[in-house]
């Protein structure tokens, strides 16, 4: 860490934001089981204020994901619709994408928007889009991912899960969760798929969704620490378990970093999500961190904590990797240091 910082605003990690988006472009993950009414949810968003100005992404092979009310002629090119919204359908990689939205925006060539909606492929892992956003260090500088939504519908949700490793995936990783359909399957289908869900992720925020209806601000709010609630290890199928670590003092930024280098470094790709508050020794405001697999991306000094809580906590999503493992070399790193 640097010791001289260049005002009185910044710290550490440069100048501190009042939140951890900055002046940057939101952008909300929207995944889901295939059938489960991802783009009658978007369609729904879309109509409504909060949706205005909004660039959709549809990043999936083939046809495209979304109904002819969305894609017009051209599923190749970025169309402006009659509602404001953007809509980039493309076949390519995400990144050209995203950069090309940027591109068009700057050269006046599409009107600006004020967030993006990338929706997945039913079948698609979403940590290569989280990936995306680390890897790519101009894209980051300029979005940022605020929420990851996950559609689960309750006629055929609970069978999925069952066969689907990336279904489970998605639940898993997902800030929040959306369960469809139930008013075709019944209470006792959702209840019974929400209670699923829970044991996957019992981090995640739950949404019941009839006919695509939800508070639109759940597809742009983020997940505060007070809801997401940092319950205590849970264990999942595929391997895959997710545990929180709470720190009641700050940190030493070197601890924290050396203890995560060595983790990308030996079990990198085990390592699905990693997300988190800290309280840092040098700070004034809480440090976000995040990590996806090997990526880490840069931390954010944040002006003020979003709660009432000062605790630093860390959520783990990973795959073979326990809590204690991952205490017990904090500590060797802490001894080493000190």
């Amino acid at each position: 860490m640097t010791s001289l910082f260049s005002s009185p605003a910044a710290g550490p990690f440069g100048r501190r934001q009042r939140r951890e988006r900055g002046a940057r472009v939101p952008v909300t993950v929207l995944t889901g089981f295939l059938g489960a009414g991802k783009t009658t949810l978007l369609n729904r968003f879309l109509q409504s204020s909060e949706g205005q100005g909004t660039a959709v992404v549809v990043n999936e092979f083939g046809a495209a994901g979304i109904d002819d009310a969305l894609v017009r002629a051209s599923a190749d090119e970025t169309v402006l619709l009659g509602n404001g919204c953007l809509c980039c359908v493309s076949r390519t990689d995400l990144q050209e994408t995203l950069r090309k939205l940027v591109i068009d925006r700057e050269r006046g060539d599409i009107p600006a928007f004020r967030r993006v909606v990338i929706e997945t492929s039913g079948l698609a892992d979403p940590s290569p889009i989280l990936q995306t956003f680390s890897t790519d260090r101009a894209l980051a500088d300029t979005f940022h991912v605020e929420v990851v939504m996950t559609v689960a519908d309750a006629v055929t949700g609970a069978e999925t899960l069952d066969w689907s490793a990336e279904a489970r995936k998605q639940a898993i990783l997902a800030d929040r969760l959306v369960i469809s359909k139930t008013d075709v399957a019944g209470q006792a289908a959702g209840e019974a798929l929400m209670a699923r869900l829970r044991a996957l992720n019992p981090r995640a925020e739950v949404d019941v969704a009839v006919s695509g209806a939800i508070d639109p601000r759940r597809l742009t709010e983020p997940v505060t620490a007070r809801r997401n609630a940092f319950v205590a290890e849970a264990e999942h199928s595929d391997g895959i378990g997710s545990f929180v670590l709470e720190f009641d003092k700050p940190v030493a930024w070197p601890v924290f970093a050396r203890t995560m280098d060595t983790l990308i470094a030996l079990r990198g790709p085990d390592l699905l999500r990693v997300k988190g508050l800290l309280a840092v020794e040098g700070c004034k405001g809480p440090v976000v961190v995040q990590f996806v697999q090997h990526l880490a991306q840069q931390p954010t000094e944040l002006e003020a904590w979003p709660d009432d809580d000062r605790h630093g906590r860390v959520v783990f999503i990973t795959r073979g990797i326990g809590k204690q493992q991952v205490s017990d070399l904090l500590a060797a790193v802490q001894g080493i240091a000190t």
